[in-house]
């Protein structure tokens, strides 16, 4: 992946990403900066117009898989965010997400859909973050 390319990319997409009363771009920056946040992690945006806009990151020492979680934001009216986990990788205490057969690159997810600025369900979400990236750099 090129990824001065898609840090171009993603920067773009957020400078023109309309602020809304939702505050999801609000959402997707503080998860963004979440995982800049954690050493050996990098991130990958695939942009895909009018679908989805997807922001992937993997663990340098991840072999198995190529990502740990993604952050889909999806293109609706008003855009919302589906942030995707492997089944495997995390668990859900709080049975806040929704399990997903085969919703992540053909394999088990549980994603979380976040349709607003939600304190409670961002710091859960943020913590499944921490511990999906803490079993990717194991694997």
């Amino acid at each position: 992946m090129d990824t001065s390319k898609s840090d171009k990319a993603l920067n773009t997409f957020i400078a023109e990403w309309q602020a809304s009363p939702e505050r999801n771009r609000d959402v997707f920056i503080r998860l963004r900066d979440a995982l800049t946040s954690k050493n050996e992690v990098t991130l990958d945006f695939v942009p895909r117009p009018g679908v989805t806009y997807s922001l992937r990151a993997v663990h340098a020492n991840q072999k198995s898989r190529e990502l740990f979680v993604m952050v889909d934001v999806i293109e609706d009216d008003p855009r919302w965010l589906s942030v995707c986990f492997y089944g495997d990788m995390i668990a859900d205490p709080e049975e806040q997400g929704d399990f997903v057969p085969e919703g992540l690159l053909g394999e088990d997810a549980v994603c979380f859909d976040i349709e607003t600025w939600d304190e409670t369900i961002i710091r859960y979400v943020e913590a499944r973050i921490q511990e999906a990236c803490d079993t990717a750099a194991k694997h």
